[in-house]
């Protein structure tokens, strides 16, 4: 007999603690760049600066670059903070806790900005760190 699941279990979900004043920032329409000066650890800021580097379309792939570059940094600071709060490189990060929002949403827009270029192995393992993460995000 084969067992399909993990017999040791699948650690607890890593919850990010919040960051009120950036989130606050960020809510209430503080330009993301100004944010992420003031408070650089915070994924959203970056995740809100890739989001609107991708969204341009005046000039593909300046904004393509500049998008990928926020988001790997979003990304990394956000890997910082999830081994800060007991992440060990797998496990649950789920959507539904809103201060895990900001890294996710740097790996969502890294992948799209890799797609992009042509950089298929960094989009493949960005999307199957968000089905790891959270298998509600990744196809």
């Amino acid at each position: 007999m084969t067992h399909s699941h993990n017999l040791l279990g699948e650690p607890e979900p890593t919850l990010l603690p919040a960051n009120p004043e950036a989130d606050g920032e960020l809510a209430s329409g503080t330009p993301a760049a100004e944010v992420a000066a003031r408070h650089p650890t915070v994924s959203a800021a970056w995740a809100a600066l890739a989001e609107e580097a991708l969204g341009r379309t005046e000039r593909l792939l300046p904004d393509t670059i500049e998008a990928y570059a926020y988001a790997r940094t979003g990304y990394h600071r956000g890997l910082d903070a999830l081994r800060r709060n007991g992440w060990k490189g797998f496990g649950p990060v789920p959507w539904s806790h809103e201060p895990n929002r900001g890294f996710l949403r740097c790996v969502t827009v890294l992948a799209a900005a890799a797609e992009a270029i042509g950089e298929h192995d960094e989009q493949e393992r960005c999307t199957q760190l968000l089905r790891d993460c959270d298998p509600t995000l990744a196809p």
